[in-house]
């Protein structure tokens, strides 16, 4: 047992390391070998979601975006564990995976009941600690998992709504803006929406790994063969993936061009 636990602590410490060196030179060869010390959380988080008619595997590959997108944003400085930073990132993603698919994911009165009690906890611990607790301290108080805290306040900020008087962040601190400053303003952006909603269903019609492929090689500027090495295939596999997926992305961008233009004609 104590030799396990030694394993265990070694693991965590290499993998501190590693985060703090990836947060100093974003070395892609550092980013996955993180992803791959990290897999059994993202196969343990995926096994949750397996009973909804989802392929595990597939589960397995669109929580692995959202591991690489919490290795990206880590911030080793703030003192925070990784995995109980990465956990909602990937439950996130995931979950955004079953929205994406027209899945209805209801939500249990007693989850709705959970989040409140630690919305609740969570004002209570601030007020006596004088900072915002952690999840482990919240799951003492309430006598449960880490976890179940994360996910409940994962789920706690799908229902948070802003108002119209919240401040907006700025490059410039010395201006403050709310969101009532921008009502009725022209949205330069406007005409980007429908391309970028297009391109979003486009992306999101591809099967699991082949979405991840995807980002690697056009999000992230992967070569083929390090895409390759992740995926765990050879490069001409990757080659034929590739093809194949712009190819549906094509289809899909060109039927929505379609669809648009009817619509301006009707």
């Amino acid at each position: 047992m104590s030799e396990g636990r030694s394993e265990s602590r070694w693991d965590k410490e290499k993998a501190r390391k590693l985060l703090v060196e990836y947060s100093q030179t974003r070395n892609s060869e550092l980013k996955d070998e993180l992803v791959t010390q990290h897999l059994n959380l993202v196969r343990y988080l995926a096994g949750k979601f397996s009973n909804r008619g989802e392929n595990l595997e597939d589960l397995i590959q669109v929580g692995c975006l959202g591991l690489i997108k919490a290795i990206e944003r880590f911030d080793p400085e703030r003192g925070t564990e990784f995995t109980t930073y990465a956990t909602p990132t990937i439950v996130g993603e995931i979950k955004r995976h079953f929205r994406d698919k027209g899945w209805a994911i209801k939500v249990p009165r007693r989850l709705q009941e959970f989040n409140a009690s630690v919305a609740k906890t969570t004002e209570e611990l601030t007020a006596s600690l004088g900072r915002v607790p952690t999840a482990d301290e919240l799951a003492k108080k309430l006598g449960v998992t880490a976890e179940d805290v994360l996910e409940a306040q994962e789920l706690g900020q799908s229902y948070n709504l802003l108002s119209i008087d919240t401040e907006l962040e700025s490059e410039d601190s010395r201006k403050t803006s709310s969101l009532l400053d921008y009502l009725g303003r022209a949205d330069m952006q406007l005409e980007l929406v429908e391309d970028r909603l297009a391109l979003h269903r486009a992306f999101s019609s591809l099967p699991p790994r082949e979405r991840l492929l995807m980002y690697l090689r056009f999000f992230e500027n992967r070569s083929q063969s390090e895409v390759a090495k992740v995926l765990n295939i050879s490069q001409m596999h990757v080659s034929r993936l590739q093809a194949r997926s712009l190819e549906t992305m094509r289809k899909a961008l060109s039927l929505a061009n379609q669809e648009r233009l009817q619509k301006a004609k009707d």
